[in-house]
């Protein structure tokens, strides 16, 4: 199976949209580990329907447009992490949850440090938005993109600054 990408500049620097013809597979930090993803070979191809969507939503959503996402996931991994990364998708906007609560909402309360290395392991940040999962203590850890990120995703999501339509 064929993989398509673009790159999109955001505010939070250039991202990599990754495509399939089943759906989007990954979204990628300007700086990612190479170790994080392993990536299929690419083409690139700017004019992929589901990269372009991808694009149009991810705009949405840094413009205060948009908070919740509708595009076709291609996830690739085991089937824990694949629940993970659902649970990850249902995470409320603007709510954040801790490992433990999602560990517990998987089925799987004592594979708290499972779920953190699943979640790092997320292709398709931002909009499996791992950046919602903080530490039980309340506090940021870890993130792909940088911690930095991770607050400006979260203030970004404060209600007060999004625009509903």
């Amino acid at each position: 199976m064929s993989h398509f990408y673009t790159l999109m500049p955001s505010p939070v620097g250039t991202l990599k949209l990754i495509a399939s013809d089943k759906g989007l597979a990954a979204v990628l930090w300007e700086n990612e580990d190479p170790r994080r993803y392993r990536l299929p070979e690419l083409l690139r191809e700017g004019s992929h329907p589901i990269l372009l969507e991808t694009a149009r939503q991810l705009s949405e959503y840094f413009a205060g447009k948009r908070r919740q996402f509708a595009l076709p996931l291609d996830f690739v991994g085991t089937e824990f992490q694949k629940k993970v990364w659902a649970a990850l998708v249902a995470i409320p906007f603007g709510e954040t949850r801790s490992y433990r609560e999602i560990a517990c909402e998987i089925g799987h309360p004592a594979a708290v440090r499972a779920v953190g290395a699943a979640n790092g392991k997320n292709p398709v940040s931002i909009i499996a938005p791992c950046h919602r999962v903080i530490g039980a203590n309340g506090k940021l850890t870890g993130f792909a993109g940088g911690l930095e990120v991770k607050a400006y995703l979260l203030k970004l999501e404060a209600t007060d600054n999004f625009q509903l339509r």
